[in-house]
């Protein structure tokens, strides 16, 4: 059974590996199958008529879906995204987006889930993804023992 990992324990991960988007990716909460993410848009994350790009939104609906998995897991950097695909739902205000992760099924190779978009502060979703990720065979995750 893979020790319980912390928010702290996954923000390093995503540092250590770059996954981080430069600081702009913060893990805020995990556990419960679940994961909330925050990107924290700059200028650089923009597109024309600035709105948040397509990549700045994909990026923090992988991330907070692996967080979500890494919770249930434990630290396997190795799992990787096989399928992510993303339904923009509406124009994304220029600030800050949230991403809400949720694993709807975790087997012993893969495991898929869902995450829901939003703008800081609005309760309307900008985008719904749904992802797959492929899980390696079961090393010992970082920070397991036995």
């Amino acid at each position: 059974m893979p020790k319980k990992i912390t928010t702290h324990d996954v923000q390093n991960l995503l540092r250590d590996y770059q996954l981080d988007h430069e600081g702009h990716i913060a893990i805020e909460k995990l556990g419960g199958n679940a994961a909330r993410a925050r990107f924290r848009v700059g200028k650089q994350h923009l597109r024309p008529g600035d709105t948040v790009s397509g990549p700045t939104l994909m990026a923090l609906a992988d991330v907070a879906m692996y967080a979500a998995l890494l919770g249930e897991i434990g630290l396997v950097p190795l799992a990787v995204t096989t399928n992510l695909n993303i339904n923009f739902l509406r124009k994304p205000a220029q600030k800050d987006v949230i991403g809400e992760a949720r694993l709807l099924k975790v087997g012993k190779r893969l495991a898929v889930g869902e995450v829901t978009l939003f703008s800081d502060g609005d309760p309307e979703p900008v985008a719904h993804v749904t992802c797959t990720y492929s899980i390696p065979p079961r090393a010992k995750a970082a920070g397991e023992s036995g």
